[in-house]
C-alpha cells in the first residue's frame, strides 16, 4: 500500500458546490493532498440529490467528497469570511472554487485579491461558459453544456430526440482538467517560485470532448450526425443484439474487420468491395450493420464474446452497474474502495503508482464536522 502519496503536504481549500470542483478536490485528496471542503450552512447541493441516500445525504455527495475535511463557513458573514481568508493566507497551497461567475471578487476571493497577501498561491476557478466572452457571467450546468457545445447533436439515435450522456461527463471532465491545471501550476511554483491562476470551465471541457468532431467539420463541413451506439468515422464500431443482450463490437481497422468476418463465419464480407475498407463500410453502413446484426442475433452474449475474443476482435457486453461491480475484472483492479465496514463502496482513484493503488479515502463528513479542527489550526498559527 502506498504511504507517501504524490501530493502529501499540499493543502487545498475547496469552496465548492455540486460536482465539478468537488470532483477536482477528490482527485487531489486521493493523490494525498489535505483538502478542506468549505460548505455554506445549508450544505452542498449534492447532499440533497436523489434518489439514493446514505447517512442522511445523497449518495452522490459521498461519491464526490470522500477524503476531505468538512468545514462550514457562511461567506456572507464578515467574521466567517475573515476566517476563510486566514485559512487561505496562512495554510493553503491551492484555492479551488466554482462560485457563480463574477461573485468571487465580491468576497475578496478573486485571484488578484488573494495574491496580495499570498503571491505563491495556486488559484483555480471552474466557471460555466468560461472567464472571457459575452456569456462569461452566466451560470451553467452539465446538460446545458452538452447542448451548447454540440455534444447532444451527435448523441442518440438518428431521427430521435436529442439525449445527454448518462453520466455528467462535462462536470467530471471539468474537475479532471482543473486537477491537471493545478498539478501543472504546483510544478511551476516549485521550479519558478510563483503562483498561478488556472481558469477552467464547463464549456471549454465540453468543447475539448468535441475534438474529433471539430476536426472533421473543419476538414469537410460534416457535422457528424447521430449514430446511436456507433460513431461517425468507423464501421463497425457499435452495439449489436445477441439473444440475451447487447455487445459492443469494435473493428476499428480493416485487419480487425477481416478477423470479425472470419469469427462470424462470413469471411467473404472482408473481400466484398463494398466492405473491404473502412471508407467503403462508411458508405454502406446500413447494409453491413444489418448483416452483422442478423448474424449476432443467432447466439448469446457469452458465446459471441468468447468467439470474438479468441479471434482478437475487441468486444464487450453492455453491462448494468450491478454486473460491472460483480465482474472479476473489476474485483481484480481493486478500484472499488470501502474505508470501513459501515461505509458504501465507491470508485477510487483510477491510477496506480509503481503498481500500487492509493489507500481508500475516509468517508465524507457531516457539514462542519471539522470546524473545531479549523479553530485549533488557526489558534495555533496566531
Amino acid at each position: 500500500m502506498l504511504r507517501d502519496l504524490p501530493l502529501s503536504g499540499v493543502v487545498v481549500v475547496e469552496l465548492s458546490d455540486s460536482a465539478s470542483a468537488p470532483f477536482a478536490g477528490r482527485i487531489l485528496a486521493a493523490l494525498g493532498a489535505e483538502v478542506w471542503k468549505v460548505e455554506r450552512p445549508s450544505g452542498d447541493s449534492a447532499r440533497g440529490w436523489g434518489p439514493s441516500e446514505w447517512k442522511g445525504s445523497g449518495a452522490a455527495y459521498h461519491g464526490l467528497n470522500r477524503g476531505k475535511r468538512a468545514i462550514c463557513i457562511d461567506i456572507k458573514d464578515r467574521e466567517q469570511l475573515a476566517t476563510l481568508h486566514r485559512l487561505i493566507a496562512e495554510h493553503a497551497d491551492v484555492f479551488l472554487h466554482n462560485l457563480r461567475p463574477g461573485s468571487s471578487a465580491q468576497y475578496g476571493l478573486d485571484a488578484d485579491s488573494l495574491r496580495v497577501t499570498k503571491p505563491e498561491l495556486v488559484y483555480c476557478e471552474i466557471g460555466a461558459f468560461g472567464h472571457l466572452g459575452p456569456m462569461n457571467t452566466l451560470p451553467g450546468y452539465d446538460p446545458l453544456m452538452q447542448a451548447f457545445s454540440g455534444i447532444m447533436s451527435i448523441t442518440g439515435e438518428d431521427g430521435q430526440a436529442p439525449v445527454r450522456a448518462g453520466v455528467s461527463i462535462v462536470d467530471f471532465g471539468s474537475g479532471l482538467w482543473a486537477a491537471v491545471g493545478i498539478l501543472a501550476a504546483l510544478y511551476r511554483r516549485q521550479v519558478k517560485h510563483c503562483g498561478a491562476t488556472v481558469n477552467g470551465s464547463l464549456l471549454e471541457t465540453a468543447l475539448a470532448w468535441m475534438t474529433v468532431n471539430v476536426a472533421n467539420y473543419s476538414a469537410d463541413g460534416d457535422t457528424g450526425g447521430r449514430h446511436g451506439s456507433g460513431v461517425a468515422f468507423i464501421v463497425p464500431h457499435r452495439a449489436y443484439s445477441a439473444t440475451d443482450g447487447h455487445l459492443i463490437v469494435s473493428a476499428a481497422n480493416d485487419a480487425l474487420f477481416g478477423k470479425l468476418c472470419a469469427a462470424l463465419g462470413r469471411p467473404e464480407w472482408a473481400l466484398d468491395d463494398r466492405f473491404a475498407t473502412n471508407a467503403g463500410r462508411l458508405k454502406n453502413r446500413t447494409e453491413i450493420d444489418r448483416l452483422i446484426g442478423e448474424r449476432m442475433a443467432t447466439d448469446s452474449r457469452a458465446a459471441w464474446q468468447a468467439k470474438l475474443q479468441a479471434a482478437g476482435v475487441p468486444v464487450a457486453p453492455i453491462q448494468t452497474t450491478a454486473e460491472v461491480l460483480d465482474h472479476a475484472q473489476t474485483h481484480a483492479l481493486g478500484i472499488i474502495e470501502t474505508p470501513s465496514d459501515d461505509e458504501i463502496g465507491l470508485v477510487g482513484l483510477p491510477l496506480s503508482f509503481d503498481g500500487k493503488r492509493a489507500p481508500p479515502l475516509h468517508a465524507a463528513r457531516d457539514i462542519g464536522a471539522d470546524n473545531p479542527s479549523l479553530d485549533t489550526l488557526l489558534n495555533t498559527s496566531r
